[in-house]
């Protein structure tokens, strides 16, 4: 029996590979991870992006150096577009089962970068996070003002506004540097009508991220607002006190930020 258990299966994959294989000719389709450098020899990789995207792998500084072609194949080859818009639509329906208050104090939370507008064009030039972090080249890039807009965020951050909600954009950039840089960033990708930007000033530099945003999330609480929920692509934009009533995390697997 278990022989036979083997066969079948090891026939349904067969099947599978075929008709994948008929399929893709007449289409011109292929899986993401084939056609830029995946397949098989992916798959530590992907487990280690999993591990990265639960948050059980120990705080990370850089990706690992062999998993270069992978996570680029991921970021690049449609499945992380395919898993973000996923993620939103998933948001988008929780969103639509909540009735709205006339007292205005309805309100979402959403991260800037890689959550409202991308920063994958800066990481291709990072190996997609293979290569350490570097504070000032990053800010170099972030002054450039040219971050194009994550589409399907950008489309939940209208739906919300058009809903009634206060959303605000909570973001660990630098108030004084990158603060006028990044509104009018924002405007030009469509994220416009929002409630209020809040960015780190100088007196909350040093602080981590959990803490900073734990820290904004409380005055807004105190404000009256009820945060209904909360979207980033790091789990720090997700961890702490007053996190809302929901967390959405969208896939991020070339940086971590504790």
């Amino acid at each position: 029996m278990i022989i036979i258990g083997e066969m079948v299966r090891r026939a349904r994959e067969i099947l599978s590979m075929i008709l994948f294989a008929v399929f893709s000719s007449v289409t011109g389709v292929t899986p993401p991870y084939w056609s830029r450098g995946g397949g098989a020899s992916c798959s530590p990789c992907l487990s280690w992006r999993l591990a990265a995207e639960t948050n059980n792998v120990e705080p990370w500084r850089t990706v690992p150096a062999h998993c270069f072609s992978c996570i680029g194949a991921y970021i690049t080859g449609g499945q992380y577009q395919h898993d973000v818009r996923f993620v939103v639509e998933q948001i988008m329906r929780y969103a639509e089962g909540i009735t709205v208050g006339d007292d205005g104090l309805d309100a979402w939370i959403l991260d800037v970068d890689d959550t409202c507008i991308s920063n994958v064009d800066y990481y291709k030039i990072k190996r997609y996070g293979c290569d350490p972090y570097d504070p000032s080249a990053f800010r170099s890039w972030a002054m450039e003002g040219a971050c194009p807009a994550i589409q399907p965020v950008a489309e939940l951050f209208t739906k919300l506004i058009g809903s009634g909600f206060k959303v605000f954009l909570v973001t660990g950039r630098d108030e004084e540097t990158l603060g006028q840089v990044t509104i009018e960033n924002l405007h030009r990708e469509g994220f416009i009508g929002y409630e209020r930007i809040i960015l780190r000033t100088a007196a909350e530099k040093g602080r981590s991220a959990v803490e900073f945003k734990t820290e904004m999330r409380r005055r807004l609480v105190e404000q009256g607002y009820r945060i209904w929920g909360n979207v980033g692509d790091q789990w720090s934009d997700l961890q702490g006190q007053f996190v809302g009533k929901r967390t959405f995390k969208l896939p991020n697997p070339m940086y971590f930020v504790p």
